[in-house]
């Protein structure tokens, strides 16, 4: 599936995701936002949390508001989590 026919992603996000090699709704999956918002970081692009959202928004077929709203805790916990893991 296009990555931006996902609710709460357009073409922005979807050069942004491009760039660090996240093509298809799969991979997105795969990797969960957190991760896939982390794998954007590292490639370089300026993002703001807001791309969290809206990733998490995506998978879990909810607006990104409604995800800062209720999640946000919750996904900057994991966040944290994952920035402070050890490298594999």
């Amino acid at each position: 599936m296009d990555i931006a026919k996902l609710p709460n992603l357009g073409l922005k996000s979807k050069q942004m995701l491009a760039i660090a090699g996240i093509h298809s709704f799969e991979q997105l999956s795969k990797l969960g936002a957190v991760r896939a918002y982390l794998q954007v970081k590292r490639s370089g692009v300026k993002v703001s949390l807001n791309l969290l959202w809206a990733m998490e928004g995506a998978l879990s077929n909810r607006h990104w508001l409604e995800v800062a709203r209720t999640d946000r805790l919750n996904l900057l916990l994991e966040l944290e989590r994952e920035q402070s893991a050890p490298a594999t």
